[in-house]
């Protein structure tokens, strides 16, 4: 006789299953913990078996709980995009949060683009150097500069979430064309201004490493942002070490130089991870942005392996 689960009782079990806590999970569905807690009981009595070990506050899924989370995070994923293919007459949201740079020297600029090759789309934007945990539903997608993990996060791991690396950035000296014409070796800029980006994961010494010269004393204007670096650079304050890809746009207009082309050993990482909750993988929305994206950066739509993925460390490559 085929079982008769409440569609309730299985949303109550994946909030929990995603967020970690029942408690996450209330707040997630607009619910009490109780009745959350509920839910899943209901559903555990209705099919016979634990679906979470439940240690004082705290939960994680059984054997089996791991067993059928995979196939109603799928299920939910196919019945928001039945539901989005009967609604897309209507407009197509898609709420984005981004790194701050990336935001405003990448995204930005193609914005007409993206909406012109998306046809419906209809986008909203915050920039924010904080982690999206997707708890509150307040975002379809984050794109993050450095890859999240359970460790640079607060609050439980995520189950769940998607983590697709943005291809490969060269981080190279930059700066206003009239400095650029008295540089001609990694050498020249020990004489120069150099530009400190404070939160970026490589710095000067990595790349003063990798060129096999000692770190000058930092002496320069400091900033927390690329997009100040790149601002002050383009000004003539100083060299600044920066991404190609976040400096495009500066770089296309000759605002920027990139004086040692092909004379130094440039340093490639993955910098942006584009981030979303498995559960969203088939909204609309979401599979035009991630389509549009990838065909922009050029790189693989699907990874070879979607999901969580180690720190690509920084590596030696010469440019």
């Amino acid at each position: 006789m085929p079982l008769h689960l409440p569609l309730s009782a299985l949303r109550a079990f994946e909030a929990a299953a995603r967020t970690g806590s029942f408690r996450a999970a209330a707040e997630d569905l607009g619910l009490t913990p109780s009745a959350v807690s509920h839910a899943v009981r209901s559903l555990e009595d209705s099919l016979g078996s634990a679906l979470f070990l439940r240690e004082g506050r705290s939960i994680r899924l059984t054997p089996d709980g791991e067993t059928l989370v995979g196939h109603v995070e799928r299920a939910f994923g196919e019945l928001r995009l039945g539901i989005g293919a009967v609604s897309a007459r209507g407009p197509q949201l898609l709420r984005l949060h981004s790194a701050p740079t990336f935001a405003a020297n990448w995204l930005a600029p193609r914005l007409r683009r993206m909406l012109q090759d998306c046809a419906g789309l209809e986008v909203r934007i915050s920039a924010g150097v904080d982690y999206t945990r997707f708890v509150a539903d307040e975002f379809d997608a984050d794109i993050v500069y450095g890859l999240p993990s359970p460790e640079l996060q607060s609050g439980p791991p995520q189950r769940g979430v998607v983590v697709l690396p943005l291809g490969t950035e060269v981080v190279t000296p930059l700066c206003a064309p009239e400095l650029a014409a008295g540089i001609r070796s990694p050498h020249d800029l020990l004489r120069h201004t150099l530009i400190e980006s404070d939160n970026k994961r490589v710095r000067w010494p990595a790349w003063f490493a990798a060129n096999g010269l000692p770190a000058p004393e930092p002496r320069g204007p400091r900033f927390d942002r690329s997009f100040l670096s790149l601002s002050a650079a383009a000004d003539g304050l100083g060299v600044a070490l920066e991404s190609l890809l976040l400096a495009e746009r500066e770089l296309a207009a000759g605002r920027l130089a990139r004086p040692l082309e092909g004379a130094c050993e440039d340093v490639f990482y993955t910098g942006h991870w584009l981030v979303f909750p498995r559960a969203k993988q088939h909204l609309r929305p979401l599979v035009a942005f991630r389509k549009w994206i990838a065909a922009e950066l050029g790189i693989p739509t699907e990874p070879a392996q979607a999901g969580p993925q180690p720190f690509e460390p920084v590596s030696r490559i010469h440019g």
